[in-house]
């Protein structure tokens, strides 16, 4: 998987070869010898040395003579997945005693990514289908012949019934029984906070179930910003945001602040204990397995974020509109205010992609500053910022203003995010999760599986919101 076959041919009469690779996404690394290819010793018969290059990125081949220790010449290909190429390293016919290298695809590669924009054509395929299903619904001649052929036979059957003529009284008083049974309406949940909470939550358990084995779907190494570093920050974003409209509803609620912060403890350590006792990748190998458990793991980290920043918002914190710097504040203080949340929406976003642009300058290594995961840079918390501040700058008035868009599927997961998180990484390496591949060295194969384990979560969390089955902490 990622790979070509490279056949390097040396024709160069009593020369011996050094072969020298190295990944055009390798900031300032060194060469590193990928092969020696030495001289025949039969004059019209090249030597040939096969090797395993890489095709996730363009390849940089330096090659040089091995005696005199000169580079005798150097090279930029982007080699295809499954391909088979061959390098031919021979003297020139132009009579200046110079060496030519040419690449010759004796085998066309495969598309690797052909899968992943099938996948991407099916699922916005779907999602055109679904909102125009909605829009014939909404039609009432559409939807009139739809109840009708639905119902037709129905109201035969009543018509020719003795009970198809309920009496008067009968219907005035099951209006009355099912009036007095529904609860008072609750005051309307922010659905956009929840999409997007779900958003990063399903993406995130694509990523770990593999994302098909892409290299744009793992962490990138050093520098630089793949879609699996999208996740995590984002369900930080999103619980940060959480924290003051949960805290300000249960204040209102008469909630004393020395018992909240009790309620902060306990759900800290819950999710402290949850990432480190059932999140455990060897919990099934009993008691031996506690010498490999992670303890810095991801729950545990959000654990201990939720725990600083609730106190600081209970202790710190002044309900003064004109200081509203994160999505929850915005969205509770200007609640029904659809200009000012975008307006404050845009203005972060903008600020803190600024910053971004001027710490990176745009660029992968060159910045002051660059988006590094591992450290967690500056530079990558005001980026995941800034595109977390766009990304509600487009769902509240998609979701929760205008109402074109309900959320689904990734508001299900997001009202489940603990069960969904938990539930993934223990179930993991089991049947429908799991199965065993027929090829396990295609994409295809690995991006259905991961597919459709993500798509079974979704599933799981939308019955169990139509069951009303919340696991809260």
């Amino acid at each position: 998987m990622d790979q070509a076959l490279l056949l390097i041919h040396n024709e160069l009469r009593g020369t011996n070869l050094t072969v020298f690779w190295n990944s055009e996404r390798c900031y300032h690394c060194l060469f590193q010898v990928l092969v020696n290819v030495s001289w025949s010793g039969k004059p019209g018969k090249p030597s040939i040395a096969a090797v395993a290059v890489s095709t996730q990125h363009g390849s940089l081949l330096q090659l040089n003579d091995t005696l005199e220790e000169k580079e005798v010449c150097r090279l930029e290909y982007k080699f295809g997945e499954f391909g088979n190429y061959s390098l031919l390293v021979k003297q020139a016919h132009n009579g200046d005693n110079e060496t030519a290298c040419d690449i010759v695809v004796n085998k066309n590669p495969i598309d690797s990514n052909l899968p992943v924009c099938i996948a991407f054509l099916v699922g916005v395929a779907l999602i055109i289908a679904v909102f125009f299903l909605r829009f014939l619904l909404s039609l009432d001649d559409f939807h009139n012949w739809i109840s009708k052929a639905i119902n037709s036979r129905e109201t035969d059957r009543l018509i020719n019934s003795e009970l198809g003529s309920p009496s008067r009284a009968g219907s005035i008083g099951g209006d009355a029984q099912l009036e007095a049974w529904h609860p008072p309406a609750a005051s309307p949940r922010l659905r956009c906070v929840d999409t997007f909470r779900g958003i990063a939550l399903i993406l995130m358990v694509f990523v770990n179930y593999g994302g098909g084995r892409y290299w744009y779907f793992k962490h990138s190494s050093w520098n630089g910003l793949t879609v699996a570093d999208l996740v995590f920050p984002w369900f930080v974003f999103i619980m940060g945001s959480s924290v003051f409209l949960s805290m300000t509803s249960v204040l209102q609620r008469g909630c004393s602040k020395f018992k909240l912060l009790g309620k902060i403890a306990w759900r800290s350590f819950l999710l402290i204990c949850i990432g480190v006792v059932i999140v455990n990748p060897n919990y099934c190998l009993g008691p031996l397995s506690w010498d490999k458990v992670r303890i810095p793991g991801v729950l545990q980290r959000l654990g201990v974020t939720y725990f600083v920043v609730a106190v600081l918002e209970l202790i710190f914190a002044k309900p003064v509109p004109e200081s509203c710097a994160s999505a929850g504040k915005i969205l509770l203080y200007y609640k029904d205010q659809t200009k000012d949340i975008l307006i404050r929406f845009t203005a972060w976003c903008c600020f803190l992609g600024l910053i971004s642009v001027a710490l990176t300058k745009v660029s992968e290594n060159e910045g002051f500053i660059p988006i590094n995961k591992n450290l967690w840079s500056i530079s990558y918390v005001t980026t995941l910022s800034s595109f977390a501040f766009f990304i509600l700058l487009i769902l509240y008035p998609i979701v929760d203003v205008k109402g074109l868009w309900t959320g689904t599927p990734f508001f299900y997961p997001g009202m489940n995010s603990i069960l969904v998180y938990v539930g993934h990484e223990v179930f993991e390496n089991y049947f429908p999760f799991q199965w065993k591949l027929q090829d396990n060295q295609s994409h295809k194969e690995h991006l259905t599986q991961n597919i459709v384990a993500t798509a079974i979560w979704v599933l799981i969390a939308y019955v169990l919101y139509k069951k009303k089955v919340f696991w809260k902490i």
